[in-house]
């Protein structure tokens, strides 16, 4: 696949998970989709576990909205970077935010098979988000991590 259609297909999720539009963005990943969020601590093999988990992320940022600034790829795998404006919501994270949109800027890693996107690592700062949403940092790892915090 060349960079062109790499960046197509990333930009195309970009719009889709921007809209909260889940069966749009289920129809760009490949069944075997591998969706990592490092900062986050999740993982989600497959459409039905990416279906559930990107439920779960629009629910947490309703308002979620990314843009892409820019691309590089060594043709088989492609970064992209840009920045992303999100309301932390709701208590999946343990703590009571403060309500106010945060802009990060984020990084994520594209892989992909069959035409489709097979993998994204989705990076941000969790300490900028956990600050610009009012909340500790400390408390949000501490529930996502465990005993790994």
């Amino acid at each position: 696949m060349n960079e062109d259609r790499m960046f197509e297909l990333a930009s195309q999720l970009a719009v889709a998970k921007s809209r909260q539009d889940l069966p749009a963005a289920l129809r760009l990943l490949h069944p075997e989709i591998l969706l990592e969020s490092p900062p986050l601590g999740t993982r989600a093999a497959g459409r039905a576990a990416n279906e559930r988990a990107l439920a779960r992320f629009f629910a947490s940022f309703p308002d979620y909205e990314i843009s892409l600034d820019g691309h590089a790829s060594d043709g088989t795998t492609l970064v992209c970077w840009g920045v992303a404006r999100m309301t932390m919501t709701g208590d999946r994270f343990g703590v009571v935010p403060n309500g106010r949109r945060a802009e990060l800027p984020v990084f994520l890693q594209f892989t992909f098979a069959d035409d489709l996107i097979a993998g994204e690592r989705f990076f941000f700062d969790l300490a900028e988000l956990c600050a610009q949403s009012g909340v500790s940092a400390d408390a949000v790892r501490r529930t996502q991590f465990g005993a790994r915090s």
